[in-house]
């Protein structure tokens, strides 16, 4: 029966009974979604037949490329052999194990211990828990402060959205909850003018040790950052920055988190994001990547120092009746050893990521109002600005990339705008081949954006 449902009828059905995340239902009502029906590679097709090329991997997720059999299929044997049980009361199942086995190899040396989770932003709550269990344990019950960054990103439960750094969401649910506070984002273009990069990487370094020394190092549990902000733009700090943090964790005892949810899993060209930037944190939150979107799970890799931390305190009194979902399970193994097997996250680090960056520099560079051209691997973006030479945005943060957004959507091009960040992370599958038809409509795309920018008198 649902095959035979027109573009209109599934519209109808959504709109009266589907509250989508992130939406002003009402709008979105008026309007219609678009019904995406299949997808197979870095292509989608909606209801009406449009084929459209997701240069946003999804949610930033489906980092091995849609209509890979092969999962479907491990899915298929896991639930017909074990489609659930929990892993409370000392039982456990071998997909959970073979999953754990397996990404102790991929992950740096020091994190041989992973705890699971749904998604991202439950990753973040029980990376919170973990944190604050862990001083408990160590005698210092005071350090339950943790530090995030204004414009970052950690999801949107009580606690990620509380320790990102939106202020839209805290606007909504009387957020931050107490023991949560925020630093500047490590952002160049906007905060480091008059500064070398290399320069300003130390100065916003010494905001987060500024800020340990305000609330005193006796009360801040960690510092939690992602190692490139995501959906605060894809901000990439500079090279000094990561390091010169990781040296203030360690001087004042303050455990260092690294949000891996988008970098992880081969989108900088590294396994996880913290491995390029050079720096150790402490754990590490993971989502997306891990299964590429395929089923919802998530994890928090622990440090060997904080897992045998929590060993010694007993109970940790936290988890869900999905942790550890052996289906789940199963297909994240799947995805990771195919990454891993395949070479795919090789490639993006020697061959379509370096062809991606060049490509979407060379594009990008000569537009009147697009500046901050800037990525690694396939993770990339350019912000729209009002004056290129003097750095001035939009007074209006976010109407410019809203406009270009929409353009894109016309052409069947999914790139995200946050903010007049406009920010593009393909499945990394693409080829170059893909990477040319992206980048050539993008290029059409913002064409189009700078003569509606002047019609509108906005330039």
């Amino acid at each position: 029966m649902q095959s035979e449902r027109t573009t209109e009828q599934w519209r109808a059905l959504d709109a009266a009974h589907h509250l989508h995340p992130f939406t002003d239902t009402e709008s979105l009502n008026q309007q219609g979604a678009r019904v995406i029906t299949k997808a197979d590679g870095v292509f989608l097709w909606d209801s009406d037949g449009n084929k459209i090329l997701d240069g946003m991997a999804g949610l930033w997720c489906v980092n091995i490329g849609y209509g890979r059999k092969d999962l479907s299929e491990v899915a298929r044997r896991q639930m017909d052999e074990l489609a659930y049980y929990n892993t409370f009361f000392k039982t456990t199942h071998p997909a959970v194990v073979e999953l754990s086995h397996l990404l102790s190899q991929v992950a740096p040396e020091g994190f041989s211990h992973i705890f699971y989770t749904n998604s991202g932003s439950e990753s973040v709550d029980t990376m919170i828990r973990m944190v604050r269990r862990y001083w408990d344990v160590k005698g210092k019950p005071g350090k339950k402060t943790l530090i995030g960054r204004w414009n970052g990103y950690h999801g949107s439960t009580i606690g990620g959205a509380s320790l990102g750094g939106m202020s839209y969401m805290h606007e909504q649910g009387d957020l931050p909850i107490p023991g949560i506070v925020h630093v500047e984002q490590p952002w160049w273009y906007r905060y480091g003018q008059g500064m070398s990069p290399e320069e300003f990487g130390v100065v916003a370094a010494r905001w987060v040790e500024e800020k340990i020394l305000e609330v005193g190092p006796d009360k801040v549990a960690a510092f939690v950052g992602e190692p490139i902000q995501g959906a605060g733009g894809v901000i990439i700090p500079p090279s000094t920055y990561w390091p010169e943090v990781e040296r203030i964790c360690r001087r004042y005892d303050v455990l260092l988190v690294a949000d891996e949810v988008i970098c992880g899993f081969g989108r900088t060209g590294e396994w996880f994001g913290h491995q390029l930037f050079g720096f150790h944190p402490d754990l590490f939150t993971a989502a997306k990547g891990l299964s590429s979107g395929y089923l919802p799970i998530g994890a928090v890799f622990v440090g060997d120092k904080v897992a045998q931390g929590l060993a010694e305190g007993g109970d940790f009194n936290h988890g869900f009746t999905y942790s550890g979902h052996p289906v789940a399970a199963a297909v994240a193994h799947a995805n990771v050893k195919a990454l891993r097997d395949e070479g795919i996250i090789d490639r993006v680090k020697h061959d379509t990521g370096p062809y991606m960056q060049q490509r979407w520099r060379e594009a990008f560079g000569g537009f009147a109002h697009v500046d901050d051209v800037r990525g690694v691997g396939l993770i990339q973006a350019f912000t729209l600005v009002k004056d290129k030479a003097t750095h001035e945005l939009f007074p209006n943060w976010g109407e410019v990339g809203t406009i270009c957004r929409d353009i894109f959507f016309r052409h069947n091009l999914i790139m995200r705008a946050c903010g007049d960040h406009m920010v593009a992370a393909p499945p990394l599958v693409i080829s170059k081949a893909e990477i040319d038809q992206l980048i050539d409509t993008a290029v059409q795309c913002v064409t189009e954006c700078e003569a509606v920018l002047h019609q509108r008198g906005l330039v």
